[in-house]
């Protein structure tokens, strides 16, 4: 390990600890208040949070309602179910924000156990179904679910414990990222062996922004990285199909018929929404030109029906989400909140601009949704407790 490499993480972990106020571990028999009212950024997260969940109801309903009719099934059937998984997730964000954030980690272990777990599933013969040439999903009669979408819940918490235990120790990285490392190059392997591609790269960028803010030094990171993007590599590129789609964005144009349609319809309806756009629920894109329209696909179409004003809405929600949250993760009263709060603003931003990316052209299609916008029960919930967790930690912030 080179001294420079040693230097530059001595100065992240210094940076952190003088950041956050070390708190004195609580009496577990007092019942330990929010230090004064919510900070700014609290409102400023749930307002942002709350907004793009009703506006992703809303293009929900405007961009399946037509395509379910015309499969005989009633035009709020999607609408219906995104409502229900967004009343399940407003329960478990409000939920993760109450309990105070320190006492997940009791339960860190267990926590990533059952995530881990449940990544089988799929595999299991009756129970696993593909949907988009990805094994990814889970059936169990009329409920499905995406396991990696809770995956990332559960690594990111082991993640912030195991880092936050080890701050004075973060010089012996094999020692104290080792266990980390192995819980998320086992998530992203069996995201890989299931066919996920964009989960797969938002779980281990996700561990290695937490890695990185906890001050490890970067050398052996850079080691871990070219590891981790080796089995990307290889993920994306083990079939010449698998190859073409995932390259297919350098020329869209030349591949508009085949391994670029999607975005070549959805940078159409983008095109014809204009500054104001066409009017929710007016644009032709959704009519079965686009597929997926109501998931991976949203972006597009709220560029179609709301315009340039509706993409900087979306954009500039994000990038509050990230400012807000960054506040947050620098203010925090604990190391564990630091790594926490840094954690899940990095996996927000990583995949929100990963989603737009592939949507816009700018990027390969990876089959992420938007955060909070898209349709998918599995994703909303899960995104909807990362960010009652970012909550909470504003709550106890300095």
């Amino acid at each position: 390990m080179s001294a420079s490499s040693t230097v530059v993480g001595d100065r992240r972990r210094q940076a952190l600890e003088r950041m956050s106020a070390q708190r004195q571990r609580p009496d577990r028999r007092s019942n330990r208040k929010p230090m004064g009212p919510p900070s700014t950024s609290f409102y400023v997260i749930a307002f942002v949070v709350i907004g793009l969940t009703l506006l992703g109801l809303v293009m929900v309903f405007s961009a399946s309602a037509i395509t379910s009719f015309h499969r005989g099934n009633s035009p709020w059937r999607l609408f219906n179910r995104q409502l229900l998984w967004a009343v399940v997730g407003g329960i478990a964000m409000i939920v993760a924000a109450k309990v105070p954030y320190y006492k997940w980690r009791r339960f860190t272990g267990a926590l990533l156990a059952v995530t881990l777990a449940l990544m089988f599933l799929p595999f299991v013969p009756g129970l696993g179904r593909s949907v988009n040439e990805s094994r990814a999903w889970v059936f169990i009669g009329p409920i499905g679910f995406q396991p990696s979408e809770f995956l990332k819940v559960g690594v990111l918490v082991y993640g912030a414990h195991v880092l936050a235990r080890g701050r004075n120790d973060m010089s012996k990285f094999w020692t104290t990222v080792k266990p980390l490392a192995l819980a998320g190059g086992s998530g992203v392997v069996l995201c890989a062996l299931q066919g996920d591609l964009g989960s797969a790269i938002v779980l281990a960028a996700m561990v290695f922004a937490v890695v990185f803010i906890a001050g490890s030094p970067v050398v052996p990171m850079a080691v871990c990285g070219v590891s981790a993007s080796a089995v990307i590599g290889l993920m994306a590129f083990s079939s010449t199909r698998r190859f073409n789609r995932f390259t297919a964005f350098l020329d869209i144009t030349a591949h508009k018929d085949h391994l670029s349609y999607q975005v070549y319809q959805a940078m159409i309806g983008m095109a014809t929404g204009g500054v104001s756009g066409t009017g929710v629920g007016s644009g032709p894109s959704k009519w079965g030109y686009l597929p997926l329209a109501h998931s991976d696909f949203i972006f597009a179409v709220i560029g179609e029906e709301i315009g340039l004003v509706g993409v900087v809405a979306v954009i500039g929600g994000f990038l509050l989400l990230t400012y807000f949250g960054v506040q947050v993760a620098i203010n925090a009263q604990d190391r564990f909140g630091a790594l926490l709060a840094g954690g899940v603003v990095a996996w927000f931003a990583i995949q929100a601009v990963i989603n737009v990316g592939g949507v816009s052209g700018a990027m390969p299609v990876t089959g992420l949704t938007l955060p909070f916008v898209s349709a998918g029960g599995s994703s909303l919930l899960s995104c909807m407790v990362g960010a009652g967790l970012l909550l909470n930690v504003s709550r106890h912030t300095r």
